[in-house]
């Protein structure tokens, strides 16, 4: 309870000093910023539109989906509308890009989306180069069918993919391989640094790549270098709590060229943690 009373007043200091236009942003920080909504996965799956509430109420005006929840598309993208939600992207499960890339483009379009992707390719572990390749023909191959929709393809990085390949790793192969006007990039802060690498040189080698961005902070003692693209929830902080250095990542962001940056939380304690989160980026300085 206690902490729930903080997180309020947190949220409350916070809408009171900036707009909701710009929830998430600062001096530095421009954003934009919105949530992805598997953050509130818990109350979602009970009940949506209690989800989409509680995103507005944080002040969001961005999302990006992750399923619609059981409800057609047109009627998904009506609910969010009615809180002044705005979806821009949007993950789909990689067996459907591969099996049947026009239906997802179609609930993408139905959704409203600028963006639709997806966030883990199928493999068996380790990942490795086979499975690389397969999805390098995957999202070529989607990313065509959504240039003719005016939808962007993404991939959105999960830790797995950081294994050592030729002079670089099979992520590098991912980005090489995909064309880049039709393909572009999610950069998952956290799915970067658990395997043991540096968001910044990402950002700096592949610039333009990387459109979309999933900031999320790990907690400090947890030990990288794990290429499984799995942590424990809990492992989920509030911003600038954690190991990441934001100030080097949000300037290199910025200057890669990443356009919407979303904030993903996975943890049980996902409400309380938001507000702290906020205005973490309402006052980083870089």
């Amino acid at each position: 309870m206690k902490h729930a009373v903080h997180a309020l007043a947190l949220l409350t200091l916070f809408i009171l000093t900036t707009s909701a236009a710009e929830v998430g942003t600062g001096a530095s920080f421009k954003g934009p910023t919105g949530l992805q909504l598997y953050s509130l996965r818990g109350i979602a799956t009970q009940n949506p539109p209690k989800a989409l509430k509680q995103a507005a109420d944080f002040g969001f005006k961005l999302v990006e989906t992750a399923g619609t929840y059981n409800l057609p598309p047109e009627k998904f993208k009506a609910l969010l509308a009615e809180h002044g939600l705005k979806p821009v992207s949007g993950h789909f499960p990689y067996d459907r890009w591969k099996t049947e890339p026009e239906k997802v483009l179609a609930e993408a379009k139905a959704i409203g989306l600028q963006y639709a992707g997806c966030a883990w390719i199928s493999h068996k572990s380790p990942f490795n180069e086979d499975a690389a390749r397969d999805a390098i023909a995957v999202f070529n191959r989607a990313g065509e069918l959504g240039a003719k929709q005016g939808i962007k393809v993404f991939y959105h990085a999960h830790g797995y993919e950081f294994h050592p390949h030729g002079d670089g790793t099979l992520m590098d192969l991912l980005i090489k391989e995909t064309n880049p006007k039709h393909v572009t990039f999610e950069l998952d802060v956290l799915w970067v640094v658990f395997p043991g690498h540096d968001p910044v040189k990402w950002l700096t080698k592949y610039p333009g790549r990387w459109e979309l961005m999933h900031l999320k902070d790990l907690k400090k003692g947890v030990k990288t270098g794990d290429l499984s693209g799995k942590t424990d929830v809990t492992n989920d902080v509030p911003l600038g709590t954690g190991q990441m250095n934001w100030p080097a990542i949000l300037k290199a962001a910025q200057a890669s060229g990443v356009k919407y940056y979303f904030i993903e939380d996975e943890s049980p304690t996902v409400v309380e943690q938001i507000p702290q989160t906020l205005k973490y980026l309402g006052d980083v300085k870089f």
